[in-house]
């Protein structure tokens, strides 16, 4: 569960009342969890009764492409509905929260798909997945701002009102450079410049060498690009970290401006919407924090710094490390439109 208290529960079943199943698809990976849909609203993050919950590759499209994305998330919203002991018929709601979802025809023809899967009246829910990450900060209640860093970035935030904003997210080509894929990206750019002379030397180039197990940094152009996909480049960011712990200069370097990148994503954000407040800008407002880059690191403590720079121009920010995956958010978001269906239903 990568630290995450889930809230398994050998005792939860699916029952007559159906499931709800919630997907956080990733760039790295996708996984799925199945809640009860009768279950009564959960006191704390270890109360959620989680049936079953199931793990697959990466579902953003724009990585691996829409066919291997679509394949990922049926597989896995299967696997799991398996892992639970019962089937499609069961799902009463379903909310996929998709890295790479990033306008309305995105989540039309998301919509479209998944309607085909699922038989009887499911409700169905299209997300991008700094929603989910953000709603496993706030147990499903979507105001504050989230700021994702794994293999990818992107700030989200939501208003009170439900006013919402955006703000990198757009992957490596186009500037995601506080993700992980943007860190390990320059530290390779790093060795290759301090390999033909021009940047400096730096002690990135044996370890990243070392870790690859290569011989020249020549050699690195050609792992490279044998297979350029994202995550495969961010699984480099522990070696930036610990050399940059170690005292070089330049992984140093990467980290300081990747910090900066991501607090002015999130300030960003929080000045469209003003979660800050109107005047003085010293309101607080919710900031949940996920993904493998802003995890603790021994002496690089990359989260610490980011909020340390989000905090001087906001200082209401209110940093949250979410207790359940952002899967659960999901999960909890449509449970929560479920709920409400049903009380629409009855009248109440």
């Amino acid at each position: 569960m990568g630290g995450y208290e889930n809230g398994d529960s050998p005792a939860a079943v699916a029952g007559e009342d159906g499931v709800i199943l919630g997907v956080d698809g990733g760039t790295t990976n996708t996984v799925c969890v199945c809640l009860p849909a009768a279950m009564p609203p959960p006191e704390s993050p270890a109360a959620v009764p989680v049936l079953a919950r199931a793990v697959s590759g990466s579902s953003n499209r724009n990585s691996v492409g829409e066919s291997a994305a679509l394949e990922t998330l049926e597989q896995v919203m299967t696997q799991a509905l398996a892992m639970a002991n019962t089937d499609r018929s069961a799902v009463r709601a379903v909310c996929l929260a998709v890295s790479g979802v990033n306008h309305p025809s995105d989540q039309q023809r998301m919509l479209e798909w998944i309607r085909d899967l699922f038989p009887g009246n499911a409700k169905f829910y299209v997300e991008n997945d700094s929603v989910a990450a953000l709603a496993s900060g706030t147990m499903g209640k979507l105001h504050g701002c989230v700021l994702i860093a794994g293999t990818g970035s992107i700030a989200y935030g939501v208003t009170e009102d439900g006013k919402v904003a955006r703000a990198a997210g757009a992957g490596p080509v186009l500037g995601d450079w506080g993700s992980g894929y943007g860190i390990a990206a320059q530290a390779l750019t790093a060795v290759i410049k301090a390999h033909d002379g021009r940047g400096p030397q730096t002690s990135l180039t044996q370890d990243i060498l070392k870790k690859l197990e290569l011989s020249s940094p020549d050699e690195i152009i050609g792992w490279t690009y044998a297979d350029p996909s994202w995550a495969r480049i961010a699984a480099l960011v522990p070696v930036v970290v610990s050399s940059a712990e170690d005292g070089d200069e330049v992984a140093n370097k990467i980290l300081h401006d990747s910090v900066q990148e991501l607090a002015d994503t999130v300030i960003a954000v929080v000045r469209r919407l003003r979660l800050c407040g109107e005047a003085d800008e010293k309101d607080k407002f919710p900031l949940v924090l996920v993904g493998g880059v802003l995890e603790g690191n021994k002496k690089w403590d990359i989260s610490g710094e980011v909020i340390k720079c989000i905090s001087k121009v906001f200082p209401g920010t209110n940093p949250i490390w979410p207790e359940v995956e952002p899967a659960i958010g999901a999960a909890l978001l449509a449970w929560s439109h479920h709920r409400k269906g049903l009380k629409l239903e009855n009248g109440s």
